[in-house]
């Protein structure tokens, strides 16, 4: 029976996709091994011996949240979300600052761990059983007020560090977790449109002069967010006249992007990332090094492989023996999906500037295993069987 059990497992892993998560982690290397090299002159290799030992963490991780039924983590839902809370609020108290946010727990002097990269991974196992509870009773609006409250706490958090990237990330997760629950498709979506077209609206008053009366009241109209915030939004629209950092980082970006042409100027032969022209090239802007060096054709690949990648979680969600398992891979899926779009949409000067990392390839340890937890408790719903036909 044991030996039944066991055929049964690696059967059941997926190994497309894990061969396209191998793929992603070594591109990694290579892309940080040319895009850190000048970072960090004495040790030039710094970012990528990190990388690795976050890797291996990542894997080892991974392997144990894969091997352990995902049914445990659904009975302590409750705790996790919790725990989760519970370190955003500790970010306040002992969070150490950088670049005027308060984003990171101190481990050590040199380690640290950022708190709103877990809290996506956790929001998703404890909102899919929340959701999952609330099968078939997601067909009114009223139905969608409880499922706001209870990802709300989480992103306000996350949104005073201040970290508005990833406080999106957490409305990519509920918008998509929600369809998934079964939301009902109209009135949800009428609601997204309508938020969306709201925070349009708000935005267009609060910048905009000379309105109108009587328009000309709204003039000015002030925004919960930092001026910063607002200019990291806006500057996609003309980077080339503003003057702030963010519009300096877009505009190198979409030159080093440019000039790598369709192959690429070859490995380590890039001038705006080796030259440090580009700044945050091995974090936030590292999609820009692949453009750069490798050119359309090397993007062309890194973006068809995270396709691959993602189609391979949602196929485990669509054959899950649960809601509850489904749900779990809408919401990874929903989360990379965001992650991707946003950071690629952010460095072609196309999108907004968020700071929202590359998923598997942007160096942070953090961000790397809570992205690799994701990928165990996909593996793991993988592994625990189709759902029952009848």
């Amino acid at each position: 029976m044991a030996k039944k059990n066991r055929r049964k497992s690696i059967v059941g892993l997926d190994l497309p996709m894990l061969i396209t998560l191998a793929f992603l982690l070594g591109a990694s290397l290579l892309i940080l091994s040319t895009a850190s090299y000048n970072v960090n002159p004495s040790d030039p290799y710094h970012y990528v011996k990190n990388q690795v030992v976050w890797i291996i963490t990542g894997i080892i991780v991974a392997t144990f949240v894969a091997a352990v039924d995902y049914e445990y983590w659904r009975k302590l839902h409750w705790w996790i979300y919790g725990f989760t809370i519970f370190l955003l609020v500790l970010v306040f108290i002992v969070g150490s600052t950088a670049k005027g946010a308060q984003r990171w727990i101190p481990i050590t002097s040199s380690i640290g761990i950022q708190p709103s990269e877990f809290a996506k991974v956790f929001m998703i196992i404890t909102f899919a059983k929340f959701l999952a509870d609330r099968k078939g009773k997601l067909n009114s609006v009223k139905s969608f007020i409880l499922p706001f409250l209870y990802i709300l706490p989480a992103a306000l958090l996350i949104f005073l560090q201040p970290d508005l990237g990833s406080a999106l990330v957490f409305g990519a997760i509920f918008i998509g977790m929600m369809f998934v629950a079964g939301a009902h498709p109209i009135k949800f979506g009428a609601i997204i449109i309508g938020a969306l077209g709201l925070v349009v609206a708000a935005i267009f008053f609060h910048v905009s002069t000379n309105l109108p009366w009587p328009l000309s009241y709204l003039e000015g109209l002030p925004l919960p967010i930092k001026d910063y915030q607002l200019d990291r939004l806006l500057v996609f629209i003309d980077p080339q006249k503003s003057a702030s950092d963010d519009a300096y980082h877009v505009v190198q970006s979409i030159w080093a992007i440019g000039s790598g042409g369709l192959w690429g100027k070859g490995y380590m032969q890039g001038t705006q990332g080796q030259y440090n022209f580009l700044p945050e090239h091995h974090t936030d802007f590292i999609f820009s090094v692949v453009g750069e060096e490798f050119g359309f054709i090397g993007t062309s690949i890194l973006l068809f492989v995270f396709c691959i990648f993602i189609l391979r979680i949602i196929a485990i969600g669509l054959r899950a023996r649960d809601h509850y398992g489904m749900l779990i891979t809408a919401g990874v899926a929903s989360m990379l999906v965001f992650h991707i779009f946003v950071n690629v949409g952010m460095v072609s000067g196309i999108m907004p500037v968020t700071g929202i990392p590359l998923p598997f390839i942007t160096s942070g340890g953090s961000s790397m295993l809570a992205n690799m937890i994701a990928v165990g408790m996909v593996i793991n719903v993988g592994l625990k069987g189709e759902r029952p036909m009848f």
